[in-house]
């Protein structure tokens, strides 16, 4: 177990690495922050940071000597250098190798038994005909690599369309599109002893690629299948010696659950829990990694709604205090940008 007063190293500077801070606080931590950049909304309720790039081994080193344990906030850290913190770093190396390529991912899951979306690896311009031919459209492209929130993608509604591609120069992966009713996430906890624990599953709405809102309770059909979904995230966690918050996307279709991606990471989807479940999934986070009991995963209210607060939605988010139901997050971001994640409201009715 890591003592109280010890600290907590969180590799990565953005809003989920701020809320992990904030609740290692609250349980007597320090967390230092490594980050390439020099503002740092997580930098900002954190007792130390290094900034410097993630490729500089040296800094690396002597941020790890500084922490009792290491975590991260995203999963787009090159991972080559982190395989000198093996064994400080919860979770491990592999859950960021498997989460950062798309195809290995999809791979990965299936051989567990998840079925993911028809797709096919597409290096050329020739793989892309032959995967829109077998698959079908509409279908997106997608850079194996890096992209989130819609970024790296490209929408293919007919054969004609992959004309007016230009094909980036990395692997790809063409999906062909879900028929789905809905969308939802299976967000667990494993400690370091293997305990599991899920938070339940909200409805998650998206505008433009990005998360805008999570709302529980969810639609019956998602209901229906979360069991079936949580039992592929338990197996994903399993195999992969997971420790930490785990989340798995999901769509819910007219036959069964349909694994979208992976986050080996607290999830924007999860914010909810910070008001709305008996124990959030950032206190959860650091109860694992820290080899602490895991706190009750269980929702407090009957009615819940997170909506994101998207580059100028933040600009008037003071508004909303005149609602006793809501829990206004602002992530101390300056810019307002299109796009970028300003904060969040969760809104917690405790009766219908």
């Amino acid at each position: 177990m890591i003592e109280p007063g010890a600290t907590i190293g969180i590799l990565g500077g953005g809003q989920l690495g701020r809320m992990i801070a904030m609740s290692a606080a609250q349980l007597g931590y320090r967390c230092h922050i490594f980050t390439p950049e020099r503002e740092s909304v997580a930098a900002e309720v954190s007792a130390e940071c290094t900034v410097s790039p993630f490729t500089d081994s040296a800094a690396l080193a002597r941020f790890a000597a500084a922490c009792d344990v290491l975590t991260f906030e995203f999963e787009n850290i090159p991972t080559a250098p982190l395989a000198a913190l093996e064994g400080a770093l919860f979770p491990g190396v592999r859950a960021l190798e498997i989460a950062q390529d798309r195809m290995r991912e999809k791979n990965f899951v299936e051989t567990l038994g998840g079925r993911p979306a028809p797709f096919a690896q597409v290096d050329t311009e020739d793989d892309l005909a032959r995967a829109v031919e077998r698959i079908g459209t509409p279908g997106i492209l997608k850079t194996c690599r890096d992209g989130y929130d819609g970024k790296g993608q490209w929408r293919i509604d007919s054969a004609h369309d992959i004309a007016a591609i230009r094909l980036p120069d990395v692997p790809c992966v063409y999906e062909g599109f879900v028929d789905f009713q809905a969308e939802f996430s299976v967000i667990l906890v494993r400690g370091r002893d293997g305990e599991v624990r899920f938070w339940d599953s909200t409805e998650n709405r998206h505008v433009d690629g990005i998360l805008s809102q999570s709302v529980w309770p969810p639609c019956d059909a998602i209901s229906a299948q979360v069991e079936d979904a949580r039992k592929l995230a338990r197996e994903v966690a399993a195999a992969l010696g997971y420790v930490g918050v785990l989340t798995l996307e999901f769509f819910a279709t007219a036959n069964g659950p349909v694994f979208n991606e992976m986050a080996p990471r607290v999830h924007n989807s999860g914010h909810w829990t910070i008001e709305g479940a008996a124990t959030s999934q950032f206190e959860n986070h650091v109860r694992a990694v820290c080899g602490l009991p895991l706190g009750d995963t269980a929702t407090i209210a009957p009615k819940i709604a997170m909506d994101n607060l998207i580059g100028k939605d933040a600009l008037t988010a003071h508004q909303s205090l005149a609602d006793p139901a809501a829990h206004l997050h602002l992530y101390g971001k300056r810019d307002a940008r299109d796009g970028r994640k300003m904060g969040h409201i969760t809104r917690v009715w405790h009766r219908q």
